[in-house]
């Protein structure tokens, strides 16, 4: 990945691979899980610290095989062990929950069918049909390079036979490495059974070596997620041009147009739209609430059909009402604006509690810090506030209140009144600009 962080923690859909992964395996109801970790161990565990894990350290990395035998310890004998592989987050929790309930076989291997199978372990069979080996690519002859059955490395296994192999394992290969696919002949060799189960999709077990397969995984990531959202009823204009880096729950007739961002948690109500190149993040819009082109929101929050953008920005903290508006290259920060009131155009609202009906002029600025606080700007019902008006924080506009355009506000402004604070106008006859000198 040439990279700073471990293979695991790079991320598909905003999110680290073995998060996908571990979120998969909470949902088979384990009775413990074991997270085998080496290179960037720490990293590893901050990240992932909110599931409930033992973490297993791998001191020397020896084969996959030998990463199994680190977490064996901790595994009781009448278990059954299913081992995944941390950089493959896409497996669907129903393929691995059907391949549990309906193999009870002591060895089982989820596999696939690849039309170019470089670099996987292939699945050999004996004339029966039976599962007989598992030759590593490196390993292979050019005879076993043309099969196409290839080892996912998911394997479910009774906990007493698989510490049985591992105790078996050697290192007489051209790495010198414990393969964890060479118990796939101890158990040939002892008649045991061996289950092999074909994924339906072979796109939903890749893993990523690099960034080309990195980018390979988000585009199925982004798929499956489109695909799911679509199913529930949202109209995607164009499915390949949506990224979906986190959970999305909507209503009915939700529509997003094309290059939408959505991260972190998201919810949209009935008939909200999402415009083209619109990011949000952690966003909780209300039915009938459209956001505008090109406009980023964090951590907003609408109670009613509103309108935001084109090219706004609205920051974590913001609470719109119904009926309000948040025009273009508007930015609001930690701001609640109530029924009907809007900033058009061109200002800054940080820090602002707004009242109802209330009118932002274009270049308004609520100048909400001082260089170490933050104040607040309090608007009442009906105000309205001139175009490129300054409210020095904290102040507030009283109720029904008209501030004249081009006023610096530093005390309160009283209600149902007219406030204006600007240099008085003159206009100077006679003079002449100034000219430019013949040196020059």
């Amino acid at each position: 990945m040439q990279s700073s962080l471990p293979k695991v923690l790079q991320t598909i859909g905003g999110r680290p691979m073995l998060a996908h992964l571990l979120e998969t395996a909470a949902t088979l109801d384990p009775e413990q899980v074991h997270v085998v970790i080496g290179s960037g161990a720490d990293q590893v565990k901050e990240a992932c610290d909110g599931f409930d894990v033992n973490w297993v350290v791998q001191a020397q990395r020896r084969g996959t095989g030998h990463a199994v035998m680190q977490a064996m310890p901790a595994i009781p004998d009448d278990a059954r062990v299913l081992v995944l592989l941390g950089d493959h987050p896409l497996i669907p929790a129903c393929v691995l929950a059907e391949m549990m309930e309906k193999n009870l076989a002591p060895l089982c291997v989820l596999t696939m069918q690849l039309e170019k199978p470089r670099g996987y372990g292939r699945i050999e069979r004996d004339r029966t049909g039976r599962i007989r080996g598992v030759i590593e690519d490196g390993d292979a002859t050019a005879a076993q390079w043309k099969i196409r059955e290839v080892n996912s490395g998911i394997i479910l296994a009774d906990a007493a036979q698989l510490r049985s192999w591992l105790d078996k394992l050697g290192c007489d290969n051209v790495k010198h490495e414990y393969y964890l696919t060479d118990i796939f002949a101890m158990a040939y060799s002892e008649k045991k059974e061996i289950h092999g189960v074909l994924a339906p999709d072979a796109r939903d077990l890749q893993g990523a070596n690099d960034r080309l397969q990195l980018a390979a995984l988000e585009q199925r990531y982004r798929q499956q997620a489109t695909m799911r959202l679509m199913e529930q009823g949202v109209h995607i204009i164009d499915p390949d041009r949506v990224d979906i880096r986190g959970k999305v729950a909507t209503g009915k007739d939700v529509c997003l147009d094309i290059n939408v961002v959505l991260e972190g948690v998201n919810s949209f109500g009935d008939g909200v739209t999402i415009g083209p190149g619109a990011v949000l993040k952690d966003c909780d819009l209300a039915a009938g609430t459209r956001v505008h082109a090109y406009s980023v929101l964090e951590g907003v929050r609408t109670s009613g059909p509103c309108d935001i953008g084109p090219f706004a920005r609205v920051r974590p903290g913001t609470e719109l009402a119904a009926g309000t508006r948040i025009g273009n290259f508007v930015e609001v920060k930690n701001t609640q604006l109530g029924e009907g009131s809007k900033a058009s155009h061109l200002s800054y609202l940080g820090d602002t509690t707004i009242g109802k009906d209330v009118n932002i002029g274009a270049g308004t600025i609520t100048c909400n810090y001082d260089g170490a606080n933050k104040h607040r700007t309090v608007i009442e019902d009906g105000a309205f506030i001139g175009s490129n008006s300054q409210l020095v924080a904290p102040v507030t506009v009283g109720k029904g209140a008209t501030i004249g355009a081009g006023t610096t506000l530093t005390n309160d402004a009283p209600a149902d009144s007219l406030t204006v604070g600007r240099a008085r106008q003159i206009s100077v006859k006679g003079w002449k600009r100034p000219e430019k000198s013949g040196e020059e």
